[in-house]
């Protein structure tokens, strides 16, 4: 019996998730090398994104931290950051699975780039396997390439000097254009969002405008109950 890992649809969701499994190793390195920069001890970032797990949260604590401000201010600031995976979390439900297990574990995984490629998916069958593949890769990618970072320390400078903040952004473009493309609906929703998170920056904190562009899925919502 061949195993379900050889088989060419999970080997080609491999290899398309590769992208982003390595932009998410360099961000990774980045975070931990950064973390023991300003003064972490390695354990810190390790622990955080074994348990937290959502990278733009664990910039935004980690920054918080060392700019001296309490740790329940950095923990407050990473909830709120994360309160979009409640949505994506009802995005990806029945692509998850129904078995308790598989919920709790597919819960963690939950993250922009797993979504994303996992609804750019053209059937279920595939929808399903792409996240479980795309969610695995990462998380492992993600929490061994922190490690390496943390363990760097300050060998490696400045780690802004080399753009990596520029690497999911770009990746996660690259995964969400099909669907822009193919659907006109999703296509005007996303750029109601768009629209309200650029004119929103300048008067909020840095991560807001990202949950406020959230506020598109009110105009896919609203068509949903008029075609029904």
């Amino acid at each position: 019996m061949r195993s379900p890992l050889r088989t060419p649809m999970v080997l080609s969701l491999i290899r398309d998730a590769s992208l982003v499994w390595v932009a998410s190793g360099i961000v990774g390195v980045s975070f931990g090398a950064i973390s023991v920069a300003g003064g972490l001890p390695v354990w810190a970032p390790v622990v955080m994104s074994l348990v937290v797990y959502a990278g733009s949260a664990q910039f935004s604590a980690v920054g918080l931290l060392l700019a001296g401000s309490a740790p329940l201010a950095a923990a407050a600031t990473g909830l709120l950051l994360n309160t979009r995976l409640a949505a994506y979390g009802l995005a990806v439900a029945d692509v998850i699975g129904r078995g308790r297990t598989a919920r709790l574990l597919g819960a963690h995984l939950v993250t922009d780039e797993t979504v994303a490629f996992a609804l750019a998916q053209p059937d279920p069958e595939r929808r399903r396997a792409a996240f479980w593949v795309s969610g695995i890769g990462l998380f492992a990618v993600w929490n061994v390439s922190v490690a390496a970072g943390a363990l760097a320390g300050r060998a490696l400078g400045d780690t802004a000097a080399y753009g990596l903040d520029a690497a999911f952004p770009a990746v996660l473009a690259a995964l969400v254009l099909p669907a822009l493309r193919d659907h006109a609906r999703i296509r005007r929703c996303a750029l109601l969002g768009a629209g309200v998170a650029l004119v929103a920056t300048p008067a909020v904190p840095a991560g807001v405008p990202v949950l406020l562009a959230l506020t598109g899925l009110a105009l896919y919502g609203a068509r949903q109950k008029v075609a029904a």
